[in-house]
């Protein structure tokens, strides 16, 4: 910089230093920064670190392969930093998420990669042994919470055969598996487990093809529905079906899917308000699946909610 030379350029001879460190810092440096600038929402500490210490094809966490933020700032060259009053991990400045956005090739198909370490992490033993009825996430395990509302996301944007796997593995007992209450505390907006109205919303009869019609993975939704016969029409806790969180979420492809399926019930509807997949995609103003909804000669208009 006191040379006159461009952010750019301070940035593209950083990550070459980055690349240049010896042993596992290079990894570190720059897995690091490819977590902080391609996540959901901004990563804990703990969250990044236990993230970048899951061994891929393990099938338990091991402590000792995760870092300390210590080692992943110091492998990052300073282009990461932690905030001291929440503990949350950023990039240096954001002309720096600017820079990384506009070179793609820095990283691998990243959604993937992410995608690929939150379902192995949600696979682990010591994770599918907790409870799904618990009330706070224990901090042995802290980036449980991240993996379970953001793993859909990074799937649906990019995934291999692998992440698919690793998602049919992991949906194929969604109901008894903590992710699906997180998942749902997540959607229904409460932050804190310990609200008393958050306590109905449990993972009960939320399965598995209700979160892949969700997440809008139609690949996986076709993949579940060959794996093992499900009711297609199985209600949640809420009394909604799969094709009534696949109209919530606007995803026309699992909606197509769905509608195909014999006996399939286009007009079921929940058990809190009465809401059927077509109310569900107006209210959500969901154009695209109204129209396909509509499109069913079995399909009511004028059915009202309560």
């Amino acid at each position: 910089m006191t040379k006159g030379n461009h952010l750019g350029d301070v940035y593209g001879t950083t990550l070459e230093r980055i690349k240049a460190q010896k042993g596992s810092r290079s990894r570190l440096g720059m897995d690091a920064l490819m977590w902080v600038s391609n996540s959901e929402r901004p990563l804990g500490a703990s969250e990044l670190c236990h993230a970048l210490g899951v061994g891929i094809g393990s099938a338990d966490l091991d402590p000792e392969n995760v870092p300390t933020i210590r080692t992943l700032i110091g492998s990052s060259l300073g282009l990461i930093t932690v905030e001291a009053s929440s503990s949350i991990v950023r990039l240096v400045h954001f002309t720096l998420q600017e820079y990384l956005s506009s070179n793609p090739g820095l990283f691998q198909s990243p959604d993937s990669m992410i995608a690929e370490v939150c379902l192995t992490y949600l696979n682990f033993r010591c994770v599918r042994e907790l409870s799904p009825t618990l009330l706070s996430a224990p901090p042995i395990v802290p980036f449980v919470e991240y993996a379970s509302c953001y793993w859909g996301k990074h799937t649906g944007k990019e995934k291999t055969e692998c992440v698919t796997q690793l998602a049919l593995q992991l949906l194929a007992r969604y109901e008894e598996h903590i992710a699906s209450r997180l998942f749902l505390l997540h959607y229904y907006g409460y932050r804190s487990w310990q609200d008393p109205n958050a306590k109905r919303f449990m993972p009960k009869g939320f399965i598995g093809l209700h979160g892949a019609a969700f997440h809008e993975i139609g690949e996986i939704v076709v993949a579940l529905l060959a794996a093992k016969e499900w009711s297609i029409n199985e209600r949640d806790n809420m009394g909604r079906t799969a094709l009534s969180w696949a109209a919530m979420g606007c995803h026309e492809g699992v909606v197509k899917i769905l509608l195909q399926l014999k006996d399939i019930d286009p007009n079921a509807a929940d058990t809190q308000y009465g809401g059927t997949p077509l109310l569900q995609a107006a209210k959500h103003g969901h154009e695209g699946v109204a129209r396909m909804l509509l499109e069913r000669a079995d399909v009511s208009p004028d059915t009202a909610d309560t």
